[in-house]
């Protein structure tokens, strides 16, 4: 029985073709190239250089330059996104007290971090999507983000809080006082759970995001997921802030400053000692060493 054709190096295969690969694949023609000219690299594909200094190169090894985004650009994305956290996040209890508990606690807890997520999601690449304080000193302070940019992103988050918060007041009041965070227990009870919940949402930022073992494509819904968690727990109780500004800019807006210590001081003491835990049982091993992308929350 005679057996099938082959197909001729010039004429490219198809999945149909007899004696043919089911998917075809980039290969490189043996009848056109010489494969001692082409030098081989473990990083990328071989190519010939056109650059006449480097007859020979690979994609590694070319001087392509680095995205950079400057400050100015950061910043912005950092006002926008903690605008977007502060607004939705607020907005829910403020509709959950208008329209008689139409929200729910789950409502509000979804909102919260869902918000988290999209935010993290659309603007993380661009400035690391903090929409934090504490936990931009807490980086700072682990040498996960640079003190220069400190005060910059800090007066982003404040500007935005406050901006979301007066819009929100021009929405939906009289009913602005739903969305302040006042604690209905004892103070050392708010300041605990506020300390707790930081240092949980703290402990997963760090991980997803300066681990390289951690899948940090996920860092969004992690973090949304662990926000949701935290207000389920500590809303009823303290609000579940987590932020300082999430509680500045309504307390701002509503003259409400009940309390306000609390959720400066415990969140930005909770994030620092959830991000130092993680870096102190951090597995030490050799992909320390490798060339990572850069992910959210350390641009």
């Amino acid at each position: 029985m005679a057996e099938p054709e082959t197909p001729s190096a010039s004429a490219p295969a198809t999945p149909s073709t007899p004696g043919a690969p089911l998917f075809n694949s980039l290969r490189v023609d043996s009848l056109s190239y010489d494969r001692k000219s082409m030098p081989r690299c473990s990083k990328c594909l071989p190519v010939e250089s056109w650059m006449a200094a480097s007859p020979r190169t690979c994609f590694a090894e070319l001087p392509f330059p680095k995205p950079d985004v400057s400050l100015t650009r950061k910043v912005g994305a950092e006002f926008v996104g903690t605008f977007i956290l502060i607004f939705v996040a607020t907005a829910a209890p403020i509709v959950n007290e208008k329209y008689n508990g139409a929200e729910t606690l789950i409502g509000n807890a979804a909102c919260a971090g869902l918000a988290v997520m999209v935010v993290i999601l659309s603007t993380g690449h661009i400035s690391g999507a903090h929409l934090n304080p504490s936990l931009t000193l807490a980086f700072a302070m682990l040498r996960h983000f640079p003190w220069s940019h400190v005060p910059a992103y800090v007066v982003a988050q404040v500007t935005a809080s406050i901006c979301a918060s007066f819009a929100l007041k021009a929405t939906f009041h009289p009913f602005l006082s739903g969305g302040v965070t006042v604690p209905s227990v004892t103070t050392a009870q708010a300041f605990f759970l506020e300390f707790l919940i930081t240092f949980n949402l703290l402990f997963v930022v760090t991980a997803v995001a300066t681990d390289t073992r951690a899948v940090g494509e996920l860092a969004g819904i992690a973090v949304g997921a662990t926000v949701m968690l935290n207000i389920l727990i500590a809303g009823p109780a303290s609000g579940g802030s987590m932020n300082p500004v999430r509680t500045l800019g309504p307390a701002v807006a509503a003259g409400n400053y009940r309390e306000m210590w609390i959720y400066l001081v415990a969140p930005t003491a909770g994030a620092i000692a959830g991000a130092g835990v993680y870096t102190l049982v951090k597995i030490k091993g050799e992909d320390e060493e490798m060339p990572r992308q850069v992910r959210s929350f350390r641009r």
